[in-house]
């Protein structure tokens, strides 16, 4: 069990979170009733899919018709950035650190989920998996109560909430801006902006497929971090080399 202190440390991270999922959840819970779903089904999508653009996409290819296949396979590609996030998280999320906890954070990995976990350092004397979890937690149930209000609203009274879903780039660039306060790195966030204006320009022009600007953009940053890591790797390996052959000589 958490002490106190830890869980109130934990509440305190998620609190931009906290505004982020509910002003994003709200014109989600609208979206659903407007499509002419039951106010349920907002908080039911969140149970079992977690994931704010998949559910957004999700209701409009329900509205749609499309078929099962359909919206399996474009559920994949919505998400397939997790895949990136799984692999850079393998060594905190070994089962021998974070016990049975690793299965329900494996479904409950959220971009801002993955932003405080692989920024903030679980407090002395805590079990990892416990930590992450109540973290993973409190972000999931704000996402359900945001997803719950709109739902609610929508079938009470008629409402437009049209804008209030930029919040969520908005809780991205803090994001960004806490990372960068407590990494001191800028070339990840600089790269990540710069590839996403590429492929903003190559789609746009008609280089590159339309409306797959996600997909170039995380190929390109993946490329770019690679070959940089590669890069930087050798560098440092020539220096020792250097070193150790002045300290021979």
């Amino acid at each position: 069990m958490l002490q106190k202190q830890n869980l109130r440390k934990a509440a305190h991270l998620t609190i931009p979170i906290f505004f982020g999922y509910v002003s994003i959840g709200i014109p989600f819970g609208l979206m659903v009733v407007n499509a002419g779903y039951p106010w349920w089904l907002a908080l039911f999508m969140g149970l079992t899919i977690f994931s704010g653009t998949g559910q957004y996409v999700g209701i409009g290819l329900m509205a749609a018709g499309a078929s099962l296949p359909t919206f399996l396979i474009t559920q994949f590609f919505v998400g397939i950035r997790h895949i990136v996030y799984g692999l850079s998280l393998l060594k905190k999320y070994d089962k021998s650190r974070v016990g049975l906890w690793k299965y329900f954070l494996i479904f409950a990995l959220t971009d801002e989920t993955y932003a405080l976990i692989t920024t903030n350092d679980v407090p002395e004397g805590e079990n990892d998996g416990e930590y992450y979890s109540v973290i993973a937690a409190l972000n999931w149930s704000y996402w359900l109560l945001g997803g719950l209000i709109g739902a609610l609203i929508g079938s009470v009274i008629p409402a437009n909430f049209s804008g209030v879903d930029f919040a969520l780039n908005s809780l991205f660039v803090v994001l960004m801006i806490e990372q960068v306060k407590k990494s001191r790195e800028l070339f990840p966030s600089l790269c990540g902006i710069s590839t996403t204006i590429i492929s903003i320009i190559l789609c746009k022009t008609g280089i590159l497929p339309d409306k797959q600007v996600l997909m170039v953009a995380l190929t390109l940053g993946i490329a770019v971090l690679i070959f940089a890591k590669s890069y930087l790797q050798k560098k440092e390996s020539l220096k020792k080399t250097e070193n150790k052959n002045k300290e021979a000589e």
